[in-house]
């Protein structure tokens, strides 16, 4: 097996580096482009409607005479396409100029928001309905998805790009924990159906912002062979590189149970033991804030063993099922959350990095695609087993397990060689070719996040 970094791909120069400088450039740190700085401005706008849009969705069925079965059934309307789509999504974005998918992306996003809200407004919407534009929606995100994560890591250049990746999140996560505060006192206020509008808004503002990006530094797609040439091309640059498809899937393992502990169990433990929802909501909060907390610490800090420093911090993530499966005092649960957010922050700006470092630009998408549809990939399969499970084991022995597997499944992904080797780069080199799988290819001087 190669060393790490094995795969090195040329990198243009940032997209704004033929402009004469403004004011507003030189204001902004070097690393913050006016790429970077429109996808940062339309993500935090997305990101807070969004947030809020969740809680309306969820509150209108209700409000529509529905049951927890039907909430459930609307959200997974949207999950649905989410999983079917974005490979797809992924070819496209790597075939047409990434900024017009994610603009469209935006447009269907914003059309169904709209008549959703329309639909709630107007009084009564039936179910189906309401499925239906939801799974409009996720089929939207499908397609966004991996343009946007494309279209961001080929935005920053250089030594800085770890420090760049850490504000952008930073201020998503801020955008999230924002979005989902303001969407549910304006949901007790005005009523869901104003909340979905405020989101199509958002979605509408997104588009035009992403409308400016500039793609002149990103070099014109060759013709292709097909959509599923180009899927069989990403799938070899995915499975070519040990570290990339281990920890994909590790975090399918660990976001499938992690996301049934929280979203199945926590919810009862605060019930029965934490009393009710409001304690549970607030450990959330906690979570969130920790997210941001290891953002900001990245802006600071670039650990020379990217993937071995990010995977030593996933760890942390069986915290939370293990303190639901005690369980444990709120303060104490709520540090917990707090810890668990802020390390495994450290592990999601140091992905970013890796991607960013090690994956050819052209290819971004598709490989982006790769990664999100692991990690999404086995969550609604937890979630429909989570009950059986709590049934056939009891709860705690449940939430045990979560944690177990998470655990055994980030020992396992440190066995992988360039797990624990691969190093951070400092400056930049002469690109070589991707080899085809099982090709020995040389080291690269670059280092994966």
């Amino acid at each position: 097996m190669s060393g790490p970094g094995t795969h090195l791909a040329s990198r243009p120069p940032p997209g704004d580096s033929h402009r004469v400088p403004t004011s507003a450039d030189r204001r902004r740190p070097a690393w913050a482009g006016r790429n970077y700085t429109l996808l940062t401005a339309s993500a935090v706008v997305t990101n807070l409607g969004s947030h809020g849009a969740l809680i309306a969705a969820a509150f209108a069925v209700l409000a529509a005479g529905g049951d927890g079965g039907d909430v459930g059934l609307v959200a997974a309307a949207r999950t649905l396409p989410l999983v079917l789509f974005l490979l797809i999504g992924g070819a496209v974005a790597d075939r047409l100029p990434r900024h017009r998918v994610m603009v469209a992306a935006n447009v269907l996003n914003c059309v169904s928001q709209a008549a959703f809200a329309a639909l709630v407004l107007a009084g009564e919407p039936r179910l189906w309905q309401m499925m239906l534009l939801s799974a409009l929606g996720g089929t939207g995100q499908a397609f966004f998805n991996p343009a946007a994560e494309g279209m961001l890591l080929s935005s920053v250049d250089g030594e800085q790009a770890g420090r760049a990746f850490a504000v952008f999140r930073m201020a998503m996560h801020g955008a999230t924990l924002g979005g989902a505060a303001l969407g549910g006192a304006m949901v007790a206020a005005i009523g869901p159906g104003w909340v979905l509008a405020a989101d199509a808004a958002a979605f509408a503002v997104a588009a035009v912002l992403r409308t400016f990006l500039d793609v002149k530094h990103i070099p014109p797609r060759e013709p292709g062979c097909g959509m599923l040439a180009d899927l069989r091309d990403g799938w070899r640059e995915f499975t070519g590189r040990p570290w990339l498809w281990g920890i994909v899937v590790q975090f399918s393992v660990a976001n499938a149970v992690v996301g049934a502990a929280d979203a199945v169990y926590g919810p009862l433990v605060a019930r029965d033991h934490l009393g009710g929802a409001a304690p549970w909501g607030v450990a959330l909060a906690f979570f969130g804030g920790g997210t941001v907390a290891g953002a900001l610490l990245m802006t600071r800090w670039q650990p020379r063993r990217l993937l071995l420093v990010g995977t030593l911090c996933v760890f942390p993530l069986a915290l939370p099922s293990a303190a639901l499966a005690v369980p444990v005092p709120v303060a104490v649960l709520c540090a917990v959350m707090f810890l668990t957010g802020l390390s495994v922050e450290v592990f999601g700006v140091s992905w970013m990095t890796a991607l960013h470092q090690e994956i050819p630009e052209e290819k971004l998408s598709r490989v982006s695609a790769y990664d999100w549809f692991g990690s999404v990939a086995l969550v609604p399969a937890a979630m429909a087993l989570a009950g059986p499970a709590e049934s056939a084991f009891g709860r705690p022995e449940a939430l045990w397990g979560c944690a177990a597997l998470v655990v055994v499944v980030t020992a396992a992904v440190l066995t992988v060689p360039d797990v624990r080797n691969l190093r951070r780069r400092t400056k930049q080199v002469t690109a070589v070719p991707a080899p085809t799988l099982g090709a020995d290819a040389p080291l690269s001087a670059r280092e994966q996040g």
